[in-house]
């Protein structure tokens, strides 16, 4: 609750205490000093609403909402109700409420200002674009105000935004828009720079380019003044939608001439020199070459150009890379083109070598080299990287065999030189022993480097850490070619190196993907939350960490995980709600659209649809039929199988795949290829997930008392619908796994830090795929038992006990794949096997659907057998014969439980072994380690290790509650 200023009016003294509870999170004490005042002021509106405020927030909505309705209805019009019912109806998420309450409070005081400018920013909430159109006209005209009339004409922008037909947008409101404005310009009454870049965006979306372009360069552009180059900006953008390449080019020079650092003037410099000579544009004679001035048009000028930008660079006062790199730049075109004209600008490896000497101690200077390296012709990429490392000051030390920077730019050089051998693919091309040496090497550099970063706070990252990372880079390689020591040896630097660097987010995320990789989830919570990952990183980072939460067996972990991720896209609505208000607020027209884009952009996001199916099926696997029933579960989720409210067609991959720093060449990297393929592998399991969570959603439907053999009626009240859902959900279940097994038949290998693969492989070769779709066609029959009755079903019977004999065989087969030990001692070395963990997760999950659709059953089999029992006991016959099917039940329930025991001694047995393991006793035959070392490999292996331990702790006790439950299914 905001502050309240000067109390003069005594209803506010009375209100103080009440706020300040709100304020102090005191909402109980807030409702009794609510009552209490309400006692003596009955008509003390506000009172109520603030009671109602408190009750929201102690949980009870119904009460909260009843309240507020009681005063809505009333059309209050004094400001501290308005303000307490906004406050409340935007706790409960319903801004739909507050366009209501104020356009009541307009119509009782409709010369008031405020009243109306809340009314125009309720309806900004809720993207109501007409009415705001409509409400910033009302308020212009109450109070003539420049703001008021472009908030209505920026409205009209987001009708043309909004609007389905392009056409409607382009000949309708855009138009009027323009003319709305025009009127202004022509009345001058144009004041702020808002208006002006309002202006420029119709005309722009118009796409009337070239009256945009006379905006700018006019009258109305001296205005454009908050952005540095906003004028030159903007008129570069129009003269390349014009295609006025002399004007784009002169522009640029002119530009360049300024300042010869600023990269994306080069770009458009060269973009537009090779267009004049594509055209043979010449000068016009006896003119201005254009309207800027001066046009280069060939690749003489252009050459001399950058020449005279590096003579004037070497008089500058501080060194620019600009010119040097727009050399290499043009090299690059001109080769590209097939020109012969590069040799006069020199030889791009001598070009290199000589920016290294001049930047090679900047951080930069890799990523500036890295875009150019494929001048270098593959065979003198050795003789390079030597040429280098020539020029760099190392001297050897009595203590160290290989000579060492003395200074931290001599350690830069160093850097440099190391990543750049690893993008030319120097180290790849290494055997086993000489990778290891490299290691060796590395990681003496990075020790030694520790000495420059003593006086480095525990937020700053040491200089030398780049080394440890490249090492751990070699020894994946290795890992990946079948050397499993070298895992444990990267988890060993990486925690040696966070030692050092606590704030290094590189060996965060390192350790967050290997460890996932080995099948220890929980060392990688404490990671992720130490990387504090802000706002959007949810959604752009936030896979690393969900992807394994739920596979890897740790379920209150991955409730918290889930809950994180949800909880930024639930508040991303209103917040960005909020961003389009202050943007009004504050002229800044430009950015709203952008927000509304960003807005739908997270909406649409894969990883939010992926984390709201995951997070509803864990909450079903930890609830449903142990502290609720299936139906209430549901119920609480809003779950139906009919609504599949998941963007498909606009789904949006918003992962950040390159956030892991890669230094291998272009052959090995994650490529456009590998980010489409993980796209629709996503996708696809997705799908696969989401049909699963619907067709759960849809059994509590049909558990409903039918009259056997009249389906007319079942179609009257909706059951017979409920099947035709659960059977096309089916049907759709089944197309999606034949999708998904073409998928992986191609075999797709992602690179080692690029894309985890999802679960879709292990969900189909252990099994639980075909098991988990032989129970939902289980429901099926059931449900034609249900129809039909006991008496002439004989064959339905039959194909019912066929089904349970099934389902039993195919759960055994998916609990022989969870067989074995997690971890392995095989000759000194220690090899995991996080599959088991994953196939123990798909079997808990397989057995909680087979408990539901066994309820199902019994719900259908229990009223069968009661009738049954009632007929003897009126016959007074005890030879009145059984349906199979009821023995076939019991024998299913039977071996389930049987099944769900063994798999539970299976993890009492695995639990066991790995308390027994003595890892720190384990002797690691291993040259590589040193001293330093073997305390941390201690902690990466306790780590994984207690990981394990609690895995198994977490699906041995969740399935003894399933099994609790299956031990009361009796018919």
């Amino acid at each position: 609750m905001a502050a309240r200023g000067h109390v003069q009016d005594p209803n506010d003294r009375r209100l103080r205490p009440i706020y300040d509870y709100l304020d102090n999170g005191n909402n109980k004490m807030a409702i009794q000093q609510a009552d209490k005042l309400l006692k003596k002021h009955k008509d003390l509106h506000c009172a109520k609403v603030l009671k109602a405020i408190g009750l929201q927030r102690t949980g009870k909505q119904d009460e909260a909402y009843a309240l507020a309705q009681e005063v809505a209805a009333l059309e209050p019009t004094d400001d501290n109700s308005l303000q307490a019912l906004t406050i409340l109806y935007r706790e409960m998420h319903r801004p739909e409420l507050v366009t209501k309450l104020y356009e009541a409070a307009v119509k009782k005081v409709p010369n008031s200002e405020e009243y109306h400018s809340h009314l125009f920013m309720a309806y900004a909430r809720v993207g109501e674009y007409k009415k705001m159109q409509q409400a910033g006209m009302a308020l212009y005209k109450i109070v003539p105000k420049n703001p008021y009339y472009f908030w209505s004409v920026m409205s009209l922008i987001m009708q043309s935004i909004s609007a389905q037909d392009e056409n409607l947008s382009k000949t309708m409101f855009l138009p009027l828009a323009e003319r709305m404005v025009e009127k202004m310009v022509k009345e001058d009454k144009i004041e702020a720079e808002a208006e002006v870049e309002l202006y420029y965006m119709i005309l722009e979306r118009l796409e009337k380019y070239k009256e945009a372009l006379d905006v700018v360069r006019g009258k109305l552009g001296e205005k454009l003044t908050s952005e540095l180059q906003s004028r030159e900006n903007k008129c570069m953008a129009m003269y390349k939608k014009l295609c006025r390449w002399p004007e784009c080019n002169a522009l640029s020079r002119r530009l360049l001439l300024k300042n010869s650092d600023d990269w994306q003037f080069y770009i458009t410099y060269f973009d537009s020199v090779f267009q004049l000579i594509d055209e043979s544009w010449t000068p016009p004679p006896e003119e201005e070459h254009s309207l800027e001035g001066e046009v280069h048009y060939s690749i003489e000028q252009a050459v001399k150009f950058i020449e005279e930008r590096i003579t004037e660079e070497s008089k500058s006062s501080r060194p620019l890379r600009g010119p040097y790199l727009a050399k290499l730049e043009l090299i690059r075109r001109l080769r590209y083109r097939g020109c012969n004209d590069e040799y006069k600008l020199g030889d791009p490896e001598e070009l290199m070598f000589q920016y290294f000497k001049k930047f090679g101690d900047k951080p930069c200077c890799f990523t500036d080299l890295k875009v150019f390296v494929d001048l270098l012709p593959s065979s003198h990429y050795t003789k390079f990287i030597s040429q280098l490392l020539e020029v760099i000051p190392l001297s050897a030390t009595a203590e160290s065999e290989i000579p060492l920077p003395a200074d931290i730019k001599a350690l830069q050089q160093h850097l440099c030189v190391v990543q750049l051998s690893r993008l030319l693919g120097i180290y790849h091309a290494m055997d086993k022993k000489q990778k290891l040496t490299v290691v060796r090497d590395l990681m003496l550099r990075y020790r030694h480097g520790l000495e420059f970063g003593k006086s480095c706070l525990k937020t700053e990252l040491q200089f030398s850490d780049y080394y440890c990372l490249l090492a751990v880079h070699l020894l994946l390689d290795l890992w990946l070619e079948g050397e499993e020591m070298a895992v444990w040896q990267c988890l060993t630097l990486l925690e040696e190196g966070l030692s050092h660097s606590p704030s290094n987010a590189q060996f965060k995320l390192l350790l967050i993907r290997i460890y996932c990789r080995l099948g220890a989830f929980e060392p990688v919570t404490e990671l992720y939350s130490s990387l504090d990952a802000k706002h959007i990183q949810h959604d752009t980072i936030g896979y690393l960490l969900t992807r394994y939460a739920e596979s890897l067996g740790h379920y209150a972990a991955a409730s918290q995980a889930c809950n994180f991720a949800l909880r930024f896209f639930h508040s991303n609505q209103k917040d960005t709600s909020e961003y389009i208000i202050q943007a009004y607020k504050y002229g800044a027209f430009e950015k709203i659209p952008e927000f509304i884009a960003f807005r739908n952009r997270l909406n649409s996001s894969l990883h939010f649809a992926q984390v709201r199916t995951e997070r509803m099926l864990l909450d079903l696997l930890l609830e449903a039929n142990i502290s609720t029933s299936l139906e209430e579960s549901i119920k609480s989720m809003s779950l139906s199988p009919e609504e599949d409210d998941i963007p498909w067609k606009d789904l949006r991959d918003n992962r950040d795949l390159t956030v892991l720093f890669n230094w291998d060449p272009k052959d090995r990297d994650i490529s456009e290829e590998h980010r489409k393929l993980s796209l629709e592998e996503e996708t696809m399991w997705l799908r696969i997930r989401s049909l699963t969570l619907r067709l759960v959603s849809g059994l509590p439907t049909l558990s409903h008392t039918i009259q056997p053999k009249n389906s007319e009626k079942t179609a009257e009240n909706g059951v017979s619908s409920k099947i035709d859902t659960i059977r096309s959900l089916l049907q759709q279940l089944e197309a999606a796994v034949d999708s998904g097994k073409k998928f992986l038949e191609q075999k797709i290998q992602y690179p080692v830090l690029g894309p985890p693969p999802t679960r879709m492989a292990g969900f189909f070769s252990n099994g639980s795929c075909q098991c988990q779709t032989s129970l939902f066609s289980l429901v099926s029959d059931i449900y034609e038992l249900d129809t039909n009755g006991l008496e002439d079903s004989a064959e339905i019977q039959e194909r019912i006990g066929n089904s349970f004999k099934s389902i039993v065989e195919r759960l055994t087969d998916l609990f022989n794949k969870c067989k074995g030990d997690l971890i392995e001692v095989r000759d000194g070395t220690l090899k995991t096997h996080p599959n088991l963990l994953e196939n123990l997760v798909f079997f808990v999950e397989t057995i909680s659907i087979a408990l539901w659709v066994s309820s199902y059953c019994d719900s259908v089999l229990r009223p069968f057998k009661s009738n049954l029992q009632k007929k003897k006991k009126k016959k007074k016959e005890s030879s009145v014969a059984m349906p199979p099917v009821f023995t076939h039940f019991l024998d299913y329930v039977t071996e389930l439980q049987t099944l769900t025991s063994n798999v539970i001694d299976h993890i009492k047995g695995l639990e066991i072994i790995l308390t027994a393991l003595k890892l720190e006793e384990l002797s690691l035959q291993d040259t590589l380690l040193l001293q330093e070392e073997k305390k941390f490999t201690k902690t990466v292996q306790g780590k994984v290790q207690s990981s394990y331990h609690h895995s198994i702790q977490e699906i041995g006790e969740l399935l003894k509650k399933r099994l609790d439950t299956i031990k009361k299914l009796k018919i």
